[in-house]
């Protein structure tokens, strides 16, 4: 499927890509539906789709959260959906073993933000000939992240995207520094902007963490306007039953409409 996948490389296509799905793999049904509605719709709109969902997550705020329903059956559900709706896939990795597993199974290895700086993983990744996705550290700025992309490149893969999602800004929220965009562009790469994770509101002292999906929108808007390549969301058909980051997804059904206002902007701004 990594073939199928030119738009990533380049960098001035006229169209965003979209990076879309829910968190995590809550059941086969659930990410099925999901799929199935973003495939449409992106291909009505004609915007290069990546189906994105974390096999598990390895970073949960409370030991009681959930965390997945087992890798290699989310995993196998993910290649269920490669299969059946011919996307790509990608999904997050947390330590340099889980890279080759998740290689088998997906196109695009994600680097979560917290861990963009770990070397052992990047490498892992690198080595597996897959697109790595590295998402900027909430403290870092986006000049820091050439020495993360560097090192994937150093491991032999110049397959490399940068995704921001945010900078610290206190300790309940986060801030997009839009100049962060062009900054990270200038290292050749494409650089995506994680629109929902940008709006959580963090480590609240009852461990569930918040969000603004009212803020969505205007996130997005400022994105597309900067020149972003891609945009990453969190979508789901009920997100208050969502089992993880429920708080600051996009409902599913505004997705479309979201997505036609965003391509007008580009439109206006090529």
């Amino acid at each position: 499927m990594i073939e199928k996948i030119p738009f990533i490389k380049n960098t001035q296509f006229n169209h965003f890509f979209l990076l879309a799905g829910p968190c995590v793999v809550e059941s086969e049904e659930n990410v099925m539906f999901i799929a199935e509605k973003v495939a449409e719709i992106t291909e009505k709109l004609k915007i290069p789709y990546i189906f994105k969902a974390s096999y598990k997550k390895a970073n949960r705020s409370r030991l009681d959260s959930f965390s997945g329903i087992g890798d290699e059956k989310a995993l196998k559900i993910l290649r269920k959906v490669q299969e059946t709706f011919h996307l790509p896939i990608v999904t997050d990795i947390h330590s340099a073993e889980e890279a080759a597993m998740a290689a088998e199974y997906v196109d695009i290895l994600q680097i979560p933000a917290f861990l963009c700086r770990q070397t052992d993983l990047l490498v892992a990744a690198a080595k597996t000939g897959k697109f790595v996705n590295i998402k900027k550290g909430q403290f870092l700025s986006g000049a820091s992240m050439q020495h993360a992309a560097q090192k994937v490149v150093d491991a032999g893969n110049t397959n490399v995207m940068l995704t921001d999602r945010g900078t610290m800004f206190g300790y309940h929220d986060l801030i997009v520094d839009y100049r962060s965009i062009p900054e990270m562009q200038q290292f050749g790469f494409p650089v995506i902007l994680d629109i929902t994770h940008s709006l959580q509101q963090p480590n609240k002292a009852e461990g569930v963490t918040g969000g603004r999906p009212d803020m969505i929108e205007t996130i997005a808007k400022a994105g597309i306007a900067v020149g972003v390549d891609g945009l990453f969301l969190e979508t789901h058909p009920n997100p208050a039953q969502a089992k993880s980051d429920g708080a600051n997804m996009l409902h599913l059904n505004y997705l479309e409409n979201l997505l036609i206002k965003l391509l007008a902007i580009r439109k206006a701004i090529l």
